[in-house]
């Protein structure tokens, strides 16, 4: 193992591919490069001489690739490279929000810029203090920040500086509502208006889901229904719904509920017997998005 200063002594998590802690090397005992090294933590900005062992590498800045344990061993590259983690979205987003440089925020959190374009470029576990002096930075919360708030309704983040909302033509509608998942049907119940979560899928343009006969969701049959899907950024504050408003009919036909149980993707979550097919052909499709708009 060799580094030069300003290279991050990376030591890694028994969990693969995570970063248990590191820092910047500002000290060098040999010339060659060989260790010990004098480190300063990013976790807690103190120095201190390590000795790397087995679990650590050393990253230069500016390269993909590692020295580990004395053998080179550059990171997978194409379909097998490491992507941004959950973490690493949040931050780079959260930084772009703050119109603030990798330096300038790196500066800021007392940390290198390398490093803070590990956490924003590669999965990783940075220690509390790393992600408290972060948040601080880039005047966010740690919970925000670490992504403890996932739990709430969506929407409640920072809105677009520029946003721009857009309709959705007829194909970009089938496009998304054709990926199947959670959706929800609004109908008019006996006790009022009403609207229901289903797991759906798409097969030969009609919106499908599986119920039990006497579940809420079994009265959309024989009845004109609206079935809505979207899908929230939390972390870009962008997103994308679609509505698709037509006749709900039960799927009665043997032979046409062998198709179905054939073709469809997705089980109900809420378990159960769920023997009644419910179709709805949309007579009507349209869609939003909300993206970046031009200043």
């Amino acid at each position: 193992m060799h580094a030069q200063l300003g290279d991050r002594l990376v030591v890694e998590s028994p969990v693969t591919g995570a970063v248990r802690r590191d820092g910047e090397i500002v000290g060098l005992h040999h010339e060659d490069g060989s260790p010990p090294y004098d480190v300063r933590w990013s976790d807690t900005g103190e120095v201190t001489l390590v000795f790397p062992g087995p679990d650590a590498h050393v990253q230069h800045p500016g390269h993909e690739e590692t020295a580990a344990c004395g053998q080179a061993a550059a990171e997978p590259s194409g379909a097998g490279a490491a992507r941004p983690g959950d973490f690493g979205r949040r931050l780079a987003a959260a930084r772009r929000k703050r119109g603030l440089s990798l330096e300038e925020t790196a500066a800021r959190a007392r940390m290198s810029p390398q490093y803070l374009a590990y956490l924003e470029q590669r999965p990783s576990a940075p220690g509390t203090g790393t992600v408290v002096r972060l948040a601080d930075a880039l005047g966010t919360t740690l919970i925000s920040l670490s992504g403890g708030d996932q739990d709430l309704p969506p929407g409640q983040g920072q809105a677009l500086l520029h946003p721009r909302l857009t309709d959705l033509g007829p194909n970009e509608c089938r496009a998304l509502l054709s990926t199947h998942g959670v959706g929800r049907v609004a109908l008019t119940a006996p006790d009022g208006p009403a609207v229901f979560p289903v797991n759906y899928d798409v097969v030969d343009d009609a919106v499908v889901f599986r119920t039990a006969p006497d579940a809420a969701p079994a009265a959309a049959v024989g009845h004109e229904v609206a079935f809505e899907v979207d899908h929230v950024d939390e972390t870009m504050s962008r997103g994308w719904s679609v509505l698709a408003v037509g006749r709900a009919e039960a799927v009665t036909d043997a032979e046409a509920v062998r198709r179905l149980e054939e073709r469809v993707h997705s089980d109900p979550w809420a378990g159960g017997p769920r023997t009644l097919w419910v179709r709805i052909r949309p007579a009507r499709l349209t869609g939003r998005r909300i993206i970046p708009g031009g200043r």
